[in-house]
């Protein structure tokens, strides 16, 4: 399964470091964004820019089951 794929989170500033450690694994892009922001999910910086009081999507350009898992912990009831 290829293409994009989008996920809702929730992520904590405590969180932050391990989330990209984790889509830093990955040899696909991964955009994280709130509204009209977006970030690349491999940047600290970028996270720590981001309002981590909203709900938060993540966009996957490219597919791996390992990571979709990691994010259900993040996951966002809908």
């Amino acid at each position: 399964m290829n293409g994009i794929n989008q996920y809702k989170i929730v992520l904590r500033p405590d969180e932050v470091q391990e989330f990209v450690n984790e889509a830093s694994r990955y040899d696909f892009d991964i955009d994280i964004a709130y509204n009209s922001y977006v970030v690349d999910a491999k940047s600290i910086l970028g996270v720590y820019g981001l309002d981590l009081t909203r709900v938060l999507t993540v966009t996957c350009h490219g597919y791996d089951k390992k990571f979709e898992n990691y994010l259900r912990k993040f996951a966002m009831a809908c």
